[in-house]
């Protein structure tokens, strides 16, 4: 460790004290950690309370910063232990809170201000919009999405003074950031909940070729050491190294390499960059993780979207084990669960490091640690457990002395302090329904919405499918196939007027098609408003500030269009949906993660207010729930279909799943559907009145719609579906 600073933050995860002491003792500026609760990395060890008040101590006296990850969604059950952590943290003052909920953000402002406010990567911030649009809430910096080009990071820096921070090293999501579904729809375990269970590492097969398969949607590691003057350049604040659940070994060895290339930036000379970057690539030879990738960092964007390139970030043959690969199960004795290790990378494991097995058909995978290692001609004999046998392969992933010691960082004794039992306090959600607050009474407001069903599609070709039955409204996702549609002069006339049609934005709003200009977004928007399409689903921060600059623009043309806050702006309890009403919307769709119990308590507490009453029976008016869907599982930004030949594939349990391409993306979906059509009039009764078929996705049919309305109108269960968290809704950790 070197005496030298950078102006860039080197930010380091401490997912443990012995990876914190690691951390600091290479020279890291900042520290991310998080509690016991309410963080996304809740299968890590985390810190206690008087772990955290020591670490925080001593990290003040060293001149380091400490950042707090509250990046998961709460409930509204959960609202007086989110109130409570807050006003424990807000009495000691860390450096600043790492949120996703805009409930966080919400409760922050209204009650302890003092506390700064990071927007998590989980808010799937990518374009300067997004950033603007969070600064007014008292948001001071911004990680950014990771799917960025370095011409995108550039292009962000120019149109905002936030501070921007970016991912440099780690372990990688193939989805779109803070848009994934697919660990909570296969047991309510949601990434969302800091529970995520990494379903897209494992094998799947196609369902064309049975007994073909492999890790398809299993991504590379993240590494742009070489890439630092670059970033540098480009004006990033602060550089993020993941990994929280990665051992202090690994933590150590990460932040040594970063922190020797960014005192050489400091020093500006060109000649020892150059040497510190070759340098720190040694360093990381061994780093206990994944083979690299840039990711999308080099990629030309254009609009927003991506043009086919190579994907160099997905090998459907790699496991997508982490560690060091030290090789595969030869020869196995069961007597005493011991196997001989091919150690192909010339690798000896020693007694008492660890190992993680993982079978070659990827039903299992256990971390163990070495009580007998014996090496001989051809690789070595280790314990194992049981379950595994020849062909299975084994990573190391901590050893079990550091290479290097480090001097402890958190402090003996603390105040004893916790958070307390306080009540929270409700939200001023009444206000914002007030006529001089929203410039529209709520029955004005809620005249906007028909009372029925809403169907959605993906494609304008669909609109003629689900015309027969003639849904009050239809729900059209907003794509730049459906733009050049609408906005074409000589085309069929659709069988919806536009005052029918609803368009749908999609939730990863890049920084190309956020800019201006005659080719963005809301150049187009414009153009369409002009046709009579004045209705539209919000589901990015980025958006509202789009349409703050439509209305300011064209107030003519703005003033009495309707904004709906949707699904992916995760409105699980009622600070967030104080947030986004002010933002002014006129209706919001429940998350498709939500249970019953969980909508009904958000507007249920509303109401236990004095006088509060008209405003619950005014949200419920507003309130667009979704009854039936293909969850988009997740999303990816690229086109697969220029590197995959398959659209289905199953997994070990025999679940089928669909993928969907195209030049702006991918994403995935279930074979059976989510669906509690048949719940419609219990919740009449509970007093919602507007429902969403969302039938987007994949290829709609005509019989399937038909058959699905029948079910529908005969309010019986349709055959094959599932309740996703309905019923039972997420997962709680013991």
């Amino acid at each position: 460790m070197t005496g030298k600073t950078s102006k860039i933050e080197l930010l380091a995860p401490a997912g443990s004290p012995e990876a914190l002491d690691a951390a600091v003792g290479e020279g890291a500026d900042a520290v991310y950690l998080g509690l016991k609760s309410f963080n996304a990395r809740m299968r890590s060890a985390n810190f206690t309370y008087p772990q955290f008040e020591g670490a925080l101590r001593s990290l003040r006296r060293m001149g380091k910063k400490v950042y707090v990850t509250l990046n998961t969604v709460f409930e509204q059950r959960e609202a007086d232990r989110m109130y409570q952590l807050l006003k424990y943290l807000a009495a000691l003052g860390p450096d600043a809170l790492i949120v996703q909920d805009f409930g966080v953000v919400a409760m922050v402002r209204s009650q302890f201000p003092s506390l700064r406010l990071h927007a998590s990567t989980q808010m799937n911030i990518a374009s300067g919009r997004g950033a603007n649009a969070l600064s007014k809430y008292g948001v001071s910096r911004v990680v950014l999405a990771r799917e960025l080009s370095l011409g995108e990071l550039r292009d962000i820096r120019q149109e905002t003074n936030m501070e921007l921070e970016v991912f440099v090293h780690g372990a990688l999501c193939v989805s779109a950031s803070g848009l994934c579904l697919f660990s909570s729809y296969l047991g309510g375990k949601s990434a969302n909940r800091g529970l995520c269970t990494q379903a897209c590492r494992r094998l799947y097969s196609r369902e064309d070729r049975p007994g073909q398969g492999g890790y398809y949607f299993s991504p590379a590691d993240l590494r742009l050491l070489e890439r630092l003057p670059d970033l540098a350049a480009a004006g990033v604040n602060a550089l993020k190294i993941e990994g929280r659940m990665k051992s202090a070994d690994y933590v150590g060895v990460v932040v040594s390499a970063y922190r020797l290339v960014l005192d050489a930036i400091a020093g500006g000379d060109e000649g020892e960059i150059q040497g510190s970057i070759r340098q720190g690539m040694e360093i990381l030879r061994n780093d206990f993780a994944r083979s690299k990738t840039k990711f999308y960092f080099d990629v030309k964007t254009e609009k927003g979207a991506l043009p086919s390139v190579s994907i160099d970030w997905l090998n459907p043959d790699q496991d997508g084990g982490t560690g060091i690969n030290l090789g595969t199960i030869l020869k196995v004795k069961g007597r005493d669960s011991s196997a001989m290790i091919s150690c192909d990378g010339g690798v000896i494991p020693c007694l008492g490091d660890s190992v993680r097995l993982h079978s070659k058909d990827d039903t299992n995978r256990v971390s163990h640690k070495l009580k007998f290692v014996e090496p001989v001609e051809g690789g070595c004999w280790i314990s194992m457990p049981e379950g595994f046998k020849i062909g299975d392969r084994v990573y190391l992933i901590q050893t079990k002395t550091m290479s290097r010691r480090y001097a402890p960082v958190i402090e003996r004794g603390g105040s004893g302090r916790v958070p307390g039992h306080e009540k929270a306090p409700f939200p001023e959600i009444g206000e914002l329904l007030k006529p001089e607050k929203t410039g529209k009474n709520v029955k004005q407001k809620s005249g906007f919405f028909p009372e029925g069903l809403y169907v959605a599609v993906s494609r304008t070709e669909d609109l003629f499918i689900v015309q027969s039955l003639r849904p009050q409204r239809v729900m059209l996702s907003y794509s730049r196939k459906t733009a050049a549609y609408l906005l074409a002069e000589n085309k069929p006339p659709l069988p919806f007027k536009p005052a029918e049609i609803i368009l749908v934005l999609d939730p990863f709003f890049p920084q190309g098609a956020a800019s201006g200009g005659d080719e963005s977004l809301e150049s187009e928007i414009s153009r369409i408003a002009e046709k009579g399409y004045r209705q539209f689903v919000l589901n990015n921060p980025g958006h509202f500030s789009l349409f703050r600059n439509l209305q300011n623009r064209d107030k003519a043309l703005f003033e009495k269009a309707l904004l709906i806050g949707g699904p992916w702006l995760y409105i699980f309890n009622a600070w967030s949906l104080s947030f986004v009403l002010s933002l002014g919307v006129d209706g919001f769709v429940s998350p498709l993660e939500n249970n019953r119990q969980n909508l009904e308590r958000t507007l249920e507490e509303i109401s236990q207010k004095p006088g509060r009453q008209k405003a619950n029976s005014a949200l419920r008016s507003m309130a667009l729930v979704p009854v039936f869907a293909w969850p988009p599982l997740f999303r990816i930004r690229s086109d697969l279909g220029t590197v995959y030949d398959f659209n289905s594939f199953t997994d070990s349990r025999g679940e089928n799943f669909s993928i969907v391409t195209g030049p702006e993306g991918s994403q995935v979906y279930p074979a059976a559907p989510f669906s509690i059509t048949d719940k419609i009039p219990f919740l009449r009764e509970a007093g919602f009145s507007r429902f969403i078929i969302d039938l987007s996705g994949p290829p709609l049919k005509k019989a399937f719609y038909r058959d699905l309305m029948r079910t529908v109108n005969d309010g019986t269960p349709i055959s094959g579906g599932t309740r996703f968290n309905w019923k039972d809704g997420f997962y709680q950790k013991p």
